[in-house]
């Protein structure tokens, strides 16, 4: 008897989730194993060929070590997910597992939840944006590096500029903008229809990247609204247009860190920086207005925007060499 791969393990153990908890789990479920067989494939497993009967305790290491990028909270849920699976293996007799030993290797990676939130080199952020823009100008080797740079400028001008999630910039399509009023209709979070502003030259880099991939989504035969906003432009892709993921979101800003800032930096800009920053932009800009901000971000409770309002150490400086050295 044909033995099952990891691939259609998981979809088995997606649709028991999918009958027994909440649109809302099994889709996080959903995304958590999509981010799994990612970090597989990064260290040589093809989730499609290898039978779930290899499955090693070991693979949530690497997991976990891929979800650092993630926010506490979602890095937990993600591996909750991937612990289910695990438990489904063991339970249908698919894999041999040790149990105890995942967990024990969960506990020993997983971050607790409910940190402060990081902080961040705002000038580096900053460096990125005009590294962002510049991209424009880059030399291009070819069509599909000049996609990649004109899309790359637009992803993390959005990311800056609008306090987007990383998921959701990603699952942006076409037809979700509205290009005169300069607004994205979305449902985030909770499943709750916002409307996302965007800044003028997040709407330019935009469009500049989709007149360059006119011909692409042209050919595609569907209609452009439905087309994402971002796509990949590898060689995997082809002539495709394929949204990128959230991995790919990612390594976008990885990539981008890397060039912009050398690599020291590069560890410390993740996707949620950028919302960071959005957040801490409006609250300076409006002289602390957390009222705003908090719509803005779509923050649920107004304490976690109030988390965004601390003063970073070279303000704390500055204000206070102001009081006493002058």
């Amino acid at each position: 008897m044909r033995q099952m791969t990891i691939e259609e393990s998981m979809k088995t153990y997606l649709d028991g989730v999918s009958l027994s908890r909440s649109p809302n789990t099994a889709r996080t479920y959903r995304n958590a194993l999509q981010s799994l067989s990612e970090s597989l494939r990064s260290i040589g497993v093809d989730p499609e060929t290898v039978s779930a009967a290899e499955t090693s305790e070991d693979w949530i290491t690497d997991f976990a070590r891929d979800l650092k990028s993630y926010a506490p909270a979602s890095e937990r849920l993600y591996l909750s997910a991937a612990t289910g699976w695990y438990e489904f293996l063991v339970s249908e007799r698919l894999a041999e597992i040790n149990l105890p030993r995942v967990r024990m290797l969960i506990r020993q990676r997983a971050r607790r939840p409910g940190q402060r939130l990081p902080q961040f080199p705002r000038s580096a952020i900053e460096q990125m944006v005009e590294y962002a823009i510049n991209l424009a100008r880059s030399p291009s080797l070819d069509e599909r590096e000049r996609l990649r740079n004109l899309r790359d400028r637009a992803f993390l001008l959005v990311l800056a500029d609008t306090g987007l999630r990383v998921h959701e910039a990603c699952g942006l399509r076409r037809g979700d903008l509205d290009w005169n009023e300069g607004r994205a209709q979305l449902i985030g979070k909770g499943d709750r229809e916002s409307v996302i502003r965007f800044s003028r030259r997040a709407i330019a880099a935009v469009k500049d990247y989709l007149s360059v991939r006119g011909a692409l989504d042209g050919a595609s035969g569907r209609p452009l609204s439905s087309l994402p906003l971002f796509a990949r432009h590898d060689r995997g892709a082809g002539s495709k247009v394929l949204p990128i993921t959230t991995t790919t979101g990612r390594a976008i800003v990885h990539k981008r860190a890397r060039e912009a800032l050398g690599e020291k930096e590069q560890g410390v800009i993740t996707p949620h920086s950028f919302r960071h920053y959005f957040v801490t932009t409006v609250l300076r800009g409006s002289g602390g207005n957390l009222k705003l901000a908090q719509e803005l971000a779509r923050h649920r409770n107004i304490s976690v925007t109030q988390r965004y309002a601390h003063l970073s150490d070279d303000e704390l400086d500055k204000g206070y060499h102001e009081i006493f050295d002058t």
